[in-house]
């Protein structure tokens, strides 16, 4: 029998977090949520870890999610151990270079402190310059009103779409779009949750915040 989660009305992150401790510890799992935030976010997770996937809908408007485990958990996809981070600082320090993923943060539609307009002229050319970075970031993180930069009519929207088609991933904070009611307008990267924000910035070689 299948170990079922109960996570219908829980904010983000909070299905992703419960599924992924429950799959590490049993081979099979159920999880029931409601609303479609957390049955994509649940996907990913299952792609992530190697898990069978499937979604069923029931009355009210529950979807019953089933995660099977197709092989060992090991540790990286548990999460960084603490040995491995040690291992990391030392190869830093020995080769005087930081190692590990590049993460740009974008937490604001403007650039800086002061004046709006300046700001936007600012945060237009940084976003258009990521194009022109070696090697290009791995991972680009919109929350906050920085969510604002992936809808439609972002001035950017040209510059995140194209970094996303060169394999730029583009995280864009859920919690943060149904804030500003803007979910139907998201036009670059994916709506994702707190859980994967949090685990992209922790495992940042280098954290780049305009």
């Amino acid at each position: 029998m299948p170990v079922t989660i109960d996570a219908r009305g829980l904010a983000c992150p909070q299905p992703v977090i419960m599924a992924k401790k429950a799959i590490e510890e049993n081979r099979q799992i159920t999880v029931l949520v409601d609303n479609d935030m957390a049955v994509e976010n649940i996907r990913r997770l299952a792609l992530k870890m190697a898990c069978g996937f499937s979604v069923t809908e029931k009355e009210g408007g529950i979807r019953n999610i089933s995660l099977v485990r197709t092989g060992a958990i090991d540790e990286a996809e548990r999460g960084r151990g603490p040995s491995a981070r040690e291992n990391e600082l030392s190869c830093a320090a020995v080769t005087g270079k930081e190692t590990g993923p590049l993460v740009v943060v974008l937490s604001d539609n403007h650039m800086g402190r002061g004046d709006d307009v300046l700001g936007d002229i600012l945060i237009r050319s940084f976003v258009h310059t990521l194009l022109q970075l070696k090697p290009r970031p791995d991972t680009v993180i919109c929350y906050n009103s920085g969510v604002r930069l992936a809808v439609k009519d972002s001035a950017v929207l040209d510059d995140l779409q194209q970094l996303a088609k060169d394999g730029v991933d583009i995280l864009v904070c859920g919690t943060c779009v149904n804030y500003f009611e803007i979910g139907d307008q998201v036009a670059a990267g994916h709506i994702s949750n707190m859980y994967d924000i949090a685990e992209a910035m922790a495992g940042a070689g280098r954290l780049l915040r305009p």
